[in-house]
């Protein structure tokens, strides 16, 4: 896969003009012949606002749920109504994610990219206050220099397994900075709010940590840890056989990881038509 402009963008990373990432796909040649038909049956309602609306519809119901969850009386809340609140919010953390994961792809609405960029900013914000534009830059590095030492997903060939490369992982996203802000946003919300701690913990700061955990496992592990016999593309990824329905709840298609690297301007919620075109030429 080609990136033009990729030294200017990396020379000048607060540039967030998608036109500086300009993609070329890169199709393998047995694929070459349904390129066309394929991008223009995916890309056909990728330009509507479909994306948008999809974007602002995950955002509004995280935050309806995170002041709501907040506020829930627990000593009064059935375990069985905790959980599953936990598991929900968890879920909709990692669609918080995913959202800004299309915006650094110009996909989330390509019509406005400066609307583009400022949803997906404030998507990663909610999520766990991450500078956009460094994440928007190491996403790329992941794009272009795919399971290599350029890759700041990857682990460094000691971290290899699922736990250690999931905490090194991690630290190569965190910053004392962040930590400090982030204490802040719990203790504000802690004394202004009055909202306990617990429900600080069960329903930001776990939720936060599962779906990071879950991003990592079904986005980064499964999907671009080497197979048995090496790598089979330049992606150096595989995607998951699992159904649609399954594919979204895991992690919101973002299994379907072989598909998104070919077609990195797709958005997550046509992976599945990709896939579908990829198995199906």
């Amino acid at each position: 896969m080609v990136y033009k402009n990729t030294e200017f963008f990396m020379s000048n990373p607060s540039v967030l003009d998608y036109h500086y990432l300009d993609i070329q796909d890169s199709i393998p040649p047995e694929l070459a012949s349904h390129k066309n038909s394929a991008e223009s049956q995916i890309n056909s309602t990728i330009k509507t606002q479909a994306g948008l609306w999809i974007a602002l519809t995950i955002i509004a119901i995280w935050t309806v749920c995170f002041i709501r969850f907040l506020s829930l009386d627990l000593p009064q809340t059935n375990w069985v109504i905790i959980g599953l609140a936990l598991l929900l919010q968890t879920f909709l953390y990692t669609g918080l994610f995913i959202t800004a994961h299309d915006a650094m792809h110009g996909s989330l609405y390509p019509n406005n990219l400066k609307l583009n960029h400022l949803i997906g900013s404030i998507a990663v914000t909610f999520y766990g206050l991450f500078s956009y534009e460094e994440l928007l830059k190491k996403h790329w590095l992941h794009h272009r220099y795919p399971a290599s030492d350029h890759d700041p997903d990857f682990h460094d060939g000691e971290h290899q397994s699922l736990i250690s490369w999931y905490l090194y992982f991690m630290i190569r996203y965190w910053s004392w900075w962040r930590l400090i802000k982030l204490a802040f946003v719990f203790h504000s919300l802690q004394f202004l709010f009055h909202i306990s701690i617990l429900n600080l913990a069960l329903f930001w700061i776990i939720p936060f940590i599962f779906s990071s955990f879950q991003l990592f496992y079904f986005g980064t592990f499964l999907t671009h840890r080497e197979p048995q016999g090496g790598y089979q593309n330049e992606h150096c990824a595989q995607s998951n056989s699992l159904p649609v329905f399954w594919s979204f709840m895991t992690c919101y298609h973002f299994g379907y990881h072989q598909e998104h690297h070919q077609y990195p301007n797709v958005p997550w919620w046509q992976l599945p038509n990709a896939r579908n075109l990829e198995l199906n030429p």
